[in-house]
């Protein structure tokens, strides 16, 4: 369903940069590694443990990205400093906000809306999960979370040298098609079953991740990551979890446990740490000039009239010498 996302207008020539092969290798890696390696590795995983342990381990998506964003110099960090330490800091308490959210209940609190109906959903129990496919599955996401993470470093920095987003997103779509195809061609061999199309939920599905989860989250998180960073984008990953526990109390009568709402606000706390650390770099980059600066600045200004001035009158004289003359 990529394929659907790549049905977008492309921005005139003078706004898109020209396609080299190295850009070109750079877009073939992002459709690789997002589209196709992590969201099959995190399904396989989930198969082979629980949608609860597959959800907390994805909320190490901040962290993978922050060590990464720090080695590819996307992130500067220095420990002296208090927006640096707020940075790092509210990564790690996010982190801990969504596995507490996750991992912990707690006693049930009584809503309104939630009073004499019962949950539509199914509950998952590790009964039927060994410790062989456990293992597996662990690794699997593990491997998912660190092509993700790698996707952001990436998209980051090809947009250094291709900043046009809208045309970006068309190609890592593009690209995810035809690679995602080619794997399913070959893994699903002989399987023509898997190709048809119902009109069911599972094709709703389908539909809304390749459009709105993966052609319109490349580009929002595109427009963010110019100006803000991988980090910045990546740090409310966790803040999802907030939401589906929301819509899923209003819509599917779930329970609200106060473990949920502990870890809601925790993610809240280091979201808001996170932004605070990245908006001070911002306002460091656009910081107004020193009283150095401004004196140097004013010195050039009064040294370029007076070069003005002699020109001037050096042309004056000139002419009163041809006209004396």
């Amino acid at each position: 369903m990529y394929s659907l996302s790549t049905a977008m207008p492309l921005p005139p020539s003078k706004v898109r940069p020209k396609m080299t092969k190295a850009m070109f290798g750079k877009i073939m890696l992002l459709g690789l590694l997002e589209p196709v390696i992590d969201q099959n590795l995190y399904i396989m995983g989930m198969k082979n443990t629980t949608a609860t342990f597959a959800a907390a381990m994805c909320n190490v998506l901040p962290a993978i990205t922050f060590v990464m964003a720090c080695i590819f110099g996307l992130e500067k960090v220095k420990l002296k400093s208090i927006r640096s330490q707020a940075k790092v800091g509210g990564t790690l308490t996010t982190v801990g906000g969504a596995m507490l959210m996750t991992l912990v209940k707690g006693p049930i609190i009584d809503l309104i809306w939630t009073k004499g109906r019962t949950g539509t959903h199914i509950s998952q129990t590790n009964g039927g999960v060994d410790l062989q496919h456990s293992v597996r599955g662990s690794l699997m996401i593990t491997a998912g979370c660190f092509s993700w993470a790698c996707f952001m470093v990436l998209q980051a920095i090809t947009l250094e040298t291709y900043p046009a987003e809208l045309s970006l997103t068309a190609w890592i779509c593009l690209m995810g098609t035809v690679e995602g195809s080619v794997v399913a061609l070959v893994m699903e061999r002989g399987n023509a079953a898997v190709w048809s199309l119902n009109l069911d939920t599972k094709l709703l599905a389908a539909v809304y991740s390749g459009v709105f989860c993966s052609g319109l989250a490349y580009y929002v998180q595109g427009i963010i990551m110019k100006d803000r960073g991988p980090v910045f984008v990546t740090a409310f990953n966790p803040l999802s979890m907030i939401i589906v526990a929301v819509l899923g109390s209003f819509i599917l009568a779930e329970q609200m446990y106060l473990g949920r709402v502990i870890g809601a606000f925790v993610i809240v706390a280091g979201l808001y740490l996170v932004v605070w650390g990245k908006s001070k770099d911002y306002k460091s980059d656009t910081k107004t000039p020193s009283m150095d600066e401004q004196k140097t600045a004013n010195f050039g200004q009064m040294r370029d009239a007076s070069n003005t001035n002699d020109e001037e009158n050096h042309k004056v004289i000139t002419i009163n010498e041809s006209t004396m003359k």
